[in-house]
């Protein structure tokens, strides 16, 4: 048995030495020894705990130099296309650069059914990311075509680029390239902001079906979302996943590494092949302008306000035409980059038809209403939204998107009521107003011209009467025993509320609420 290492051992032998030696020496007694062997023990025992402390330590290392590096999958290797360089072939090269929106998806999906019958399809990444529902939907395009897919990470595939990178059959990288880093973030004040877990869980089974979709490993995938997750030999824990080329090498991500496209065309045997670049046409441009967040929130104002102010005023004119031309290009903009649907339209024009009913047939403020106001907000937030709804509520996609609706109409509403106190007397709104003599004849002369209601319709101006149902703001009033039509200016009257006749112009009579003093 060998004696411990530790220095601790011989001060402890010496001193049970010295004890014996004096027992004899001086004739004392055998008691004496005991407490000096006692003595030593903890000498003895402390150096053992050092002792065992440097075994454990030299274990741990030795478990850490023996715990396993991750292996990984060895991809599949580019594929040889044509023996005679490609002539008479064609190859679909598509750009995924800059910030990926939502006018991208739709580009993608007329580039590919465009290329039908190209030998190879290329995506030409180098992209920082950007929206989710639309990086989804082009991995959704790339998955489903038949055509070799191909993604050429030059020189970033960040984020969202990831994903539909990861959609492609085969990766390859150019010098100096990474890809990674998608966790999804949403932007609030000008600041990027973490999301919950429901959403990073979407993001990350997206992430790892893509990849396992194409024989990739899906922890690798997940790595790029999670940082829970751990690359033995490569990630640790509390990182994400961002790979270099090299590394995606190494973790076999990449089939290859290409200087440049030229050469990765000759690479697959299509140095000769008709290079087709696609590029965004004009209806996909002016999709990406109206699906602007700043564009669709005015487009969605001034709508409701050209809307709100020919329901005010009877006809269909100026007002009414502006506002339909709004709200067509906010529909029609976000049904080109498949947000919008026709049931997002028709929820939309049943919600219109409700408050129509409302405010001409059954005046008030009851079910009619409040249900026209709850389909017309539900409609334009639904137009809004690309992810599902369960994954948009936890995101606060539609907490944004009701936010941007109501802040919208609330807006179109003080904006309907500045107009209709002040645009009659502005030059402006006397050239919309119709100036013309009803029920005149041509011996109308210029003195009277202006005045465009009929003579005994005149008479009422000044009078009062009774609200002879509510006035919100159009409705009913009893004047001189005759019912009359009338709307109030911008408030609202209460059934049997004493009005009185302040202006008269066309077949418009209005009135406000008249407060009775006693003489």
């Amino acid at each position: 048995m060998q004696p411990p290492s530790g220095g601790g051992y011989f001060v402890a032998r010496s001193r049970i030495a010295g004890a014996v030696q004096g027992c004899y020496s001086a004739n004392v007694r055998l008691p004496l020894f005991i407490l000096a062997l006692l003595a030593s023990i903890p000498v003895l025992a402390a150096d053992a705990g050092v002792d065992a402390g440097a075994t454990k330590t030299k274990e741990s290392k030795k478990d850490d130099k023996e715990k396993p590096k991750y292996v990984p999958k060895t991809p599949a290797e580019l594929p040889k296309l044509s023996e005679d360089g490609g002539r008479g072939l064609r190859a679909l090269v598509i750009p995924i650069s800059g910030t990926i929106d939502l006018g991208l998806s739709p580009f993608v999906k007329r580039a590919l059914e465009q290329g039908q019958g190209a030998a190879v399809l290329i995506l030409d990444v180098d992209t920082f990311g950007g929206r989710v529902d639309a990086a989804v939907k082009i991995r959704d395009a790339v998955l489903a075509t038949n055509l070799p897919t191909i993604a050429y990470v030059n020189r970033r595939a960040i984020s969202a680029g990831a994903l539909i990178s990861l959609a492609a059959d085969h990766i390859v990288f150019a010098p100096g390239g990474s890809m990674g880093a998608a966790t999804p973030i949403q932007v609030s004040g000008g600041k990027a902001q973490a999301v919950g877990e429901k959403m990073v869980s979407y993001m990350r089974a997206e992430m790892r079906a893509t990849a396992e979709a194409n024989n990739r490993d899906g922890d690798l995938a997940e790595a790029m979302v999670d940082a829970d997750i751990e690359i033995p030999g490569y990630l640790e824990k509390g990182k994400l996943l961002t790979a270099s080329t090299d590394v995606a090498l190494e973790l076999g991500l990449a089939t290859r590494k290409i200087d440049t496209l030229n050469s990765l065309l000759k690479e697959i045997g299509l140095e000769y092949a008709e290079v087709v670049r696609p590029s965004t046409n004009w209806a996909e441009r002016v999709a990406r302008f109206l699906t602007d967040p700043v564009v669709s929130g005015l487009l969605m104002s001034i709508g409701m306000l050209g809307l709100l102010l020919e329901l005010y005023t009877p006809g269909f004119g100026f007002a009414g035409g502006i506002g339909l031309v709004c709200l067509l290009l906010f529909f029609g903009g976000h049904a080109v980059v498949d947000l919008a649907g026709w049931e997002e339209v028709a929820i939309f024009i049943v919600g219109v038809v409700l408050l129509g009913v409302e405010i001409f047939i059954i005046p008030g403020f009851g079910v009619a209403g409040v249900s026209g106001i709850a389909l017309v907000v539900v409609a334009l937030s639904m137009a809004l939204m690309g992810l599902p709804m369960d994954v948009a509520w936890d995101t606060g996609a539609v907490n944004s998107a009701l936010t941007t609706v109501i802040l919208s109409l609330v807006g179109s509403m003080v904006a309907m009521m500045v107009l209709l106190k002040f645009l009659p007397q502005a030059k402006v709104g006397r050239w919309l107003v119709l100036e013309t003599t009803l029920g005149s004849d041509d011996t109308a002369t210029s003195d009277n011209s202006w005045q465009s209601a009929p003579e005994e319709w005149r008479d009422y101006l000044g009078k009062t009467g009774v609200a002879a149902t509510d006035l919100r703001p159009s409705g009913k009033v009893r004047i001189d025993g005759e019912i009359v039509d009338v709307v109030s200016q911008g408030e609202a009257i209460d059934k049997g509320d004493p009005v009185k006749v302040v202006e008269v112009e066309g077949v418009r009579v209005v009135v406000v609420r008249h407060e009775e003093t006693e003489s």
